[in-house]
């Protein structure tokens, strides 16, 4: 894996500041730290960061091919470049290494933009076109490999693999968008193509933009998408078997690296399988690394150990402390922007357990997305089943007011907790599964911001993002359409970003084969009864993998990655929290009603209610907003809005 950074000059025919280069480049060392190199040339600069993996002693970048005036930086792996190298023989392509970035760089030369068509793997790369003067960047299909870009204010094009790479150029707009803000409180991350900046972005998974000075600011435009092209007449049996074959063929293809190489094992059913399958196809035992809790709520090494046994692997673990929440600032440096996942901690430490035994790990994500493993996919398709069978002009009303009237009871048994499927039961299927995600309802947001911000949002609301996604997508059937939503936001805003990185600060490679895009083609043409059965979700997969594996593995109740942020809150962090809300850069910043803000606190405090996940993502603002020390007072809410926290605070 590998980190790079390029600057295109807007005016065209002058040399980049090699020193500005040079720094978007070393800030993101931990990406990359074997080589390091550079490209300048009339109007352009490529650098490039790398982490060796495949051929180790070939392969550096930048790529350069002065004949063919091509020069490549590319970031991630191709799967199938062998087979991509043998047929670009026959077309009379010439090689000189055994690496993936030749072959990438070859394949470019001979098909241009057609040859993503033909790429599988995980990749973010740059190439530039020196006899076009022109500039391409590329996003993988499902968005596994970041890539931001943005303008600068003498109309420069800068781009890095991570947004920290673009804030050390000194000409980047640092200006943070409300509307980001807005996104984050609602989610807990800041959606692509969005970033927290105005002017930077990502670029959207499945996409390519090209740009040459002069022209105005480029559109991104789109290779690759979820198909959902349901196959009605494949049955379980044919399904189970095609299953088997595509993760095993996506393990397999995955598992090729010069460097030392193991996986992720939570216990869980993704992580099981995928270690599962490596088991037939390695030579040897399978390395696994496991990360526990001293806390019993939340700690599955049991499952863990009981499959490395199963498998025969030679199995790591450690355990932390529950209380392990001295990564809050960690945390902030490594996005860049504000992310409250707060499963990010031990992502973070369990990639950091694996990086002592190995170079590459491959991780289960994407198992839920793509099979309805969710509870939260259970509940929608049973919500949206009741919407269905009455009339919006009787449903609206009535479950609108149960809804309002009804009280919210976080400590009561689950069923009793109807407050939020009636408010969910009076909405239409988008905006009841945005709802249902949001880590902070549209109602709390209000109250939280202050009037300035506010006004400062015009009327924008994070809705609007799942609005237009929905509005593109290929499905209307809802279990289907939650699932293309997750894809175009869930998993590259959090998963993905998350895991990429919590890996990357630790200079490990994580490859996702359940997320080969040719096994998610597959899975999004299956009919959703195969996927969400009886409320069983991920029904084919565990259908697939019941003659490898225990059935306590198989059928459990799902745990996460969790940790116990409600009792931090009303421990020792509950300091933390109250100092940064109440004198911290988050008061600061004026964006919260204080009086607001201090509610929420001491009902949480207090045991009254859970507001745990919208005070994550509060303490996690405050420490993007102290790391950064970028005032949002001045460049998002006002002035005046710092005079009303001021006054908030002192009444």
């Amino acid at each position: 894996m590998c980190g790079l950074a390029g600057i295109v000059l807007g005016r065209g025919g002058n040399r980049v500041n090699e020193r500005i280069l040079l720094a978007m480049r070393e800030v993101q060392r931990h990406r990359g730290p074997d080589q390091g190199g550079m490209h300048l040339a009339d109007g352009i600069g490529l650098a490039h960061r790398r982490l060796s993996i495949i051929d180790l002693g070939h392969g550096q970048q930048p790529m350069v091919d002065e004949a063919a005036g091509l020069a490549l930086i590319y970031n991630g792996e191709l799967y199938n470049f062998r087979s991509l190298k043998a047929e670009l023989e026959t077309l009379g392509a010439t090689f000189t290494s055994h690496s993936d970035t030749e072959v990438l760089l070859r394949a470019w030369q001979h098909w241009g933009t057609d040859c993503l068509s033909r790429l599988r793997g995980m990749f973010a790369f740059a190439v530039w076109d020196a006899r076009a003067g022109r500039i391409f960047l590329v996003r993988d299909h499902i968005g596994i490999k970041p890539l931001y870009y943005g303008f600068t204010r003498a109309g420069d094009l800068v781009f890095a693999s991570e947004l920290k790479g673009l804030m050390v150029h000194p000409e980047v707009d640092r200006t943070v968008d409300p509307q980001a803000v807005e996104d984050y409180m609602a989610l807990g991350y800041v959606p692509d193509p969005k970033s927290i900046y105005k002017g930077i972005f990502k670029l959207p998974a499945g996409h390519w933009l090209s740009w040459r000075a002069g022209e105005p600011e480029p559109a991104p435009r789109q290779y690759w998408d979820l198909p959902f092209a349901i196959d009605r007449g494949i049955s379980m049996g044919d399904a189970t078997s095609e299953l088997r074959r595509l993760l095993d063929d996506a393990v397999s293809s995955q598992m090729v690296s010069d460097v030392p190489l193991g996986a992720f094992l939570s216990g869980g059913v993704d992580s099981s399988a995928v270690v599962s399958s490596m088991s037939r196809v390695a030579q040897g035992p399978v390395n696994t690394c496991s990360i526990g809790f001293d806390e019993t709520g939340y700690d599955e090494t049991v499952y863990a150990r009981q499959v490395a046994e199963l498998l025969h692997t030679r199995h790591f673990e450690e355990h932390v402390s529950a209380r392990d929440f001295d990564l809050v600032d960690t945390l902030a440096a490594m996005y860049d922007e504000p992310f409250a996942d707060s499963s990010a901690l031990p992502t973070w430490r369990v990639c950091q357990l694996a990086r002592k035994h190995v170079t590459v790990a491959l991780s289960g994500d994407g198992g839920d997305e793509n099979f309805a493993g969710y509870r939260r996919y259970r509940m929608h398709a049973w919500e949206s089943d009741l919407r269905a069978r009455m009339p919006a002009g009787l449903r609206k009303p009535l479950f609108g007011l149960l809804g309002s009237v009804y009280p919210k009871a976080d400590w009561a048994p689950r069923p009793l907790r109807a407050k939020t499927t009636f408010q969910g039961l009076a909405r239409d299927d988008v905006e009841a599964y945005f709802h249902g995600v949001s880590i902070t309802s549209a109602a709390m947001r209000q109250r939280l911001y202050s009037a300035s911000f506010k006004r400062e949002l015009q009327g924008y609301g994070a809705l609007n993002v799942f609005r237009d996604i929905a509005g593109r997508a290929p499905t209307d059937h809802p279990l289907l359409l939650a699932q293309y939503l997750d894809f175009k936001t869930w998993l590259p805003g959090d998963i993905l970003t998350k895991v990429d990185r919590a890996s990357m600060a630790h200079s490990l490679e994580v490859r996702v084969p359940v997320l080969d895009h040719v096994l998610v083609e597959w899975a999004s043409s299956l009919p959703p009864e195969l996927k969400l059965q009886h409320g069983e979700g991920k029904y084919v997969f565990k259908k697939m993998l019941e003659p490898q594996l225990p059935h306590d593995v198989l059928y459990r109740s799902k745990m996460g990655f969790r940790v116990p942020l409600a009792t931090w809150f009303r421990g020792t962090l509950g300091t933390q929290l109250q100092h940064a809300f109440r004198q911290g850069a988050l008061a600061e910043s004026g964006c919260f009603d204080a009086a607001e803000v201090d509610r929420l606190v001491r009902q949480h405090m207090a045991g009254r209610r859970d507001h745990s996940a919208t005070l994550w993502s509060m303490l996690m603002l405050d420490s993007f907003l102290r790391r950064t020390q970028t005032g949002m007072a001045d460049d998002v809410c006002g002035t005046q809005t710092r005079e009303g926290a001021a006054r908030g605070r002192r009444a």
